[in-house]
């Protein structure tokens, strides 16, 4: 899904005479991907010289462009700092990923809890990109009062 129709999708809404945020159709997923050590080597936001060279993982980049291919929302977000967006933007057009959109500033130290009124799924890279899998796993949830 190229830029343009991304924006369309998620441009303004209005539903009776209010804004109202967008939804994307269903089957469309809107990737967050990490960088460092996730679609490449791991480089620290110390060590700014090295992210320019950095290794790609050649699954994550066949595996994303076939996600962006298919239509999803590819979304980079790395803990790199916005003085890394040039090198990062490079590094990323350079080895040929396809994606939307690139956030920086991502909080650092790992063990995520994302809190939304959107319903977020996560996958924690363990070392290969693959299609993704379904798998029953427990989750912590805000008690709602209804018990299985």
């Amino acid at each position: 899904m190229k830029n343009e129709e991304v924006e369309k999708l998620l441009s303004k809404k209005i539903e009776e005479g209010e804004h109202i945020s967008p939804v994307l159709p269903e089957g469309v997923k809107n990737y967050l991907i990490d960088i460092d050590g996730t679609i490449c080597d791991d480089i620290p936001n110390e060590e700014p010289e090295r992210m320019a060279t950095a290794n790609v993982y050649p699954d994550a980049l066949i595996t994303l462009n076939k996600w962006y291919d298919q239509g999803h929302i590819i979304c980079f977000f790395t803990s790199r700092t916005e003085e890394h967006r040039g090198v990062t933007t490079d590094w990323l057009n350079k080895h040929g990923f396809k994606f939307h959109s690139l956030l920086m500033g991502k909080p650092r130290g790992g063990n995520y809890h994302w809190v939304d009124n959107h319903l977020v799924k996560a996958t924690r890279y363990n070392g290969k990109f693959t299609d993704l899998v379904d798998k029953e796993v427990t989750i912590q949830v805000f008690d709602d009062g209804q018990h299985d």
